[in-house]
């Protein structure tokens, strides 16, 4: 008889995914939508105003903006609140949602803050070095996280959760990143992958864009990640259009170090 188990990220980061996923200000809730710097271009200034926010900055920043204009927050419906964030420039990019995912997932594992241990590669020289120590969340990107420096390729067999996948694109702004919260195993071969990531697709509004959680059923452990069965938002194959965007970049599922 097949033996089937399940294994999760820790409750704190489950937290964390829910509360950019079920964002809340009085009886509305939707998705944090998704933001793009690189995209707007934006420098400098508060990590809410530039896709790096957590969940409670974003919180206080919607607070002051309801305030400014006389809105009332009992009249806030889940439409009306996904479009005042995306209306805002109020989201978070994938690489922060991962960060924020993974840095509690760290701290419950008594690893520390990500900070800490992460290498940022983009940052050179002293005023680089002083540059990522003060705002590292702002300076860590898919590439940070996919640097051999940080995180190491990991085979389907071995994955957990708190690994991550990374595609690398050679497009422009085409690097994402995805963070594994579940997986359900059969005789502890990995059976069914659970992730979730913050995404805009080109063909979505920015209303469309957010926090998505998909699949990846295990067809065969042996086989490349992209060679799998993905599910996201019931479309799959040639439909799905992360498996396309997946199967067009370098992907990986990848560990970090310290974990």
């Amino acid at each position: 008889m097949a033996s089937m188990n399940t294994k999760t990220l820790t409750q704190r980061a489950l937290n964390v995914i829910d509360q950019y996923l079920h964002f809340k200000i009085g009886n509305a809730v939707c998705s944090i939508p998704y933001f793009n710097n690189k995209t707007t271009r934006t420098r400098g200034g508060l990590r809410v105003a530039i896709g790096k926010g957590s969940p409670k900055e974003i919180f206080e920043e919607v607070q002051d903006i309801v305030i400014k204009n006389h809105i009332s927050i009992n009249a806030l419906t889940n439409d009306s609140l996904k479009r005042l964030l995306a209306d805002n420039n109020i989201g978070i990019d994938c690489s922060a949602f991962v960060y924020y995912v993974l840095n509690a997932e760290s701290e419950e594992r008594k690893k520390g803050h990500l900070d800490k241990h992460l290498s940022f590669t983009n940052c050179h020289g002293i005023l680089g070095r002083i540059r990522c120590s003060l705002r590292p969340i702002e300076n860590c990107n898919v590439a940070t996280f996919a640097n051999d420096k940080n995180s190491r390729s990991i085979p389907i067999k071995e994955i957990e959760p708190g690994d991550i996948i990374t595609m690398k694109s050679e497009e422009n702004n085409r690097d994402h990143i995805l963070v594994i919260h579940q997986i359900e195993y059969q005789n502890s071969i990995p059976a069914t992958i659970h992730y979730s990531h913050a995404i805009a697709y080109p063909e979505d509004s920015p209303y469309g864009s957010g926090i998505y959680q998909g699949e990846i059923q295990i067809i065969s452990p042996d086989k490349y990640i992209t060679e799998q069965r993905w599910i996201e938002d019931n479309s799959e194959g040639n439909s799905n259009r992360l498996f396309i965007r997946a199967r067009k970049s370098k992907t990986e599922i990848r560990r970090l170090k310290w974990f």
